[in-house]
């Protein structure tokens, strides 16, 4: 099982990433292991996460969702559905 997860970082910033193991790759943002972005913007939460089939499938929902603006991926995340769709 793979997961397309978005992080919420300590300067309202957003970080959309993918992987096996949502919980050990939460820890490694936190522990500033886990990219340059978030290293920077620690703590970090978890905002919204997605369960996908295949790595492959979870790869392009990703880059997906990071060419989304900040409206759209804040809309997914609060599950505006109606307000996604406009956006």
């Amino acid at each position: 099982m793979w997961f397309v997860y978005i992080l919420r970082c300590v300067d309202a910033s957003f970080y959309v990433g993918e992987t096996g193991d949502v919980a050990k790759r939460l820890a490694l943002h936190n522990e500033g292991r886990g990219g340059a972005h978030t290293a920077k913007r620690r703590p970090v939460e978890l905002a919204f996460v997605e369960e996908h089939a295949t790595r492959a499938t979870a790869i392009v929902r990703e880059r997906q969702l990071k060419g989304w603006t900040r409206a759209k991926k804040s809309a997914l995340i609060a599950g505006r559905l109606v307000e996604l769709k406009r956006l």
